[in-house]
C-alpha cells in the first residue's frame, strides 16, 4: 500500500462520511471524486461498498438508545409498533426496486455525467420544495401515516440514480408530502439503517467473486474515516438544518453540477 493511495483513500471515506447523510448525494460525490483521482483501490466496487458500512454504523452508533427501545418496545408500546410499521413501510419499495433494478443501474447510470444532471435537477427540487412547501401535519415520524410512510419509501428509490441522494430523496419527499422538518430528518437517518445495510450486503453479495485480501488496508483506512465522520455530520446537520434549512444543500448541488460538468467538458 503506497502513501498515495492511502490518502486517497483516506480522502474518499471523509467524503463517503461527509456527504451520506446531507441532500448532496455520497454517491454521486464518490463517482466524481474516484473519476477525478483516477483511484484504483481494490478489484470491482468493492472499497465504495464496504465504505459505506462504516457511515451506517455511525449513524446506530448515534441513535442506538432509540434503536434499543424500539427493539424492546414493540411488544408493549403502541408508539414504538408505528415507529417500526413507518420504517418497514418506507423500506418495502426499496428492497423490491432496488434488487430488481440493480443491474441495469449501476451499468448505464453510473457515470460522471448523470451524477451532474442528477445533482442540478435535485438542487432546483430542493430549493422550490423549501420555498412552497405549505404547513406540516406530521410532527413526529409517530404521527407518519401508512400511506405516507410508503410513497416517502417511493422517493427514496428514486435515489437509485447517481446524484440524486437517498437522504435528498427521503427528506425532501417527506417535507413535500407534510412532514415536519425535525420528523423529516429524524426518519431519514433511521431509513438509512435497513436501506443502506440491505444495499451493502446484496453489492457485497453481487461483487463477492471480486474481493480479495489485496486492498484490504485501504478498505480499513476508507471504513475508519467514513464513521468517524459521518459521525461528526450527522451531529452538526440536526442543528444547522433546523435553523438554516436545506435550501444551501440545493445551491450547492446546482454549483457543484455546472461546475464538474465544465471539469468532464473541457478536460
Amino acid at each position: 500500500m503506497d502513501m498515495t493511495s492511502a490518502l486517497q483513500a483516506l480522502l474518499l471515506g471523509i467524503v463517503e462520511g461527509a456527504t451520506e447523510f446531507i441532500p448532496v448525494s455520497s454517491t454521486g460525490h464518490l463517482i466524481l471524486v474516484i473519476d477525478l483521482l483516477g483511484f484504483v483501490g481494490t478489484p470491482g466496487k468493492s472499497f465504495e461498498i464496504v465504505i459505506q458500512m462504516g457511515a451506517i454504523l455511525a449513524v446506530v452508533a448515534i441513535y442506538f438508545r432509540k434503536l434499543w427501545g424500539l427493539a424492546f418496545g414493540m411488544v408493549t408500546d403502541r408508539e414504538a409498533r408505528l415507529y417500526v410499521r413507518n420504517l418497514l413501510l418506507a423500506f418495502l419499495p426499496a428492497l423490491v426496486i432496488g434488487a430488481t433494478l440493480y443491474g441495469p443501474v449501476t451499468r448505464f447510470l453510473f457515470n460522471p455525467y448523470v451524477v451532474c444532471a442528477a445533482l442540478i435537477a435535485g438542487g432546483i427540487a430542493i430549493i422550490l420544495i423549501e420555498r412552497f412547501r405549505g404547513e406540516p401535519t406530521a410532527h413526529r415520524v409517530e404521527a407518519i401515516t401508512p400511506r405516507l410512510a410508503l410513497a416517502i419509501g417511493f422517493f427514496q428509490v428514486l435515489a437509485m440514480v447517481p446524484g440524486t441522494s437517498r437522504s435528498g430523496a427521503t427528506i425532501i419527499g417527506a417535507l413535500l408530502l407534510g412532514v415536519a422538518r425535525p420528523a423529516a430528518l429524524e426518519f431519514s437517518f433511521m431509513l438509512a439503517i435497513p436501506t443502506m445495510f440491505a444495499a451493502t450486503t446484496y453489492s457485497l453479495y453481487r461483487e463477492w467473486s471480486a474481493l480479495t485480501w489485496d486492498g484490504a488496508g485501504l478498505i480499513a483506512i476508507g471504513f475508519a474515516s467514513a464513521f468517524v465522520v459521518a459521525f461528526a455530520v450527522v451531529r452538526l446537520v440536526l442543528a444547522f438544518i433546523a435553523k438554516i434549512g436545506f435550501a444551501p444543500f440545493g445551491y450547492y448541488r446546482i454549483a457543484l453540477g455546472l461546475v464538474m460538468l465544465a471539469v468532464l467538458t473541457t478536460r
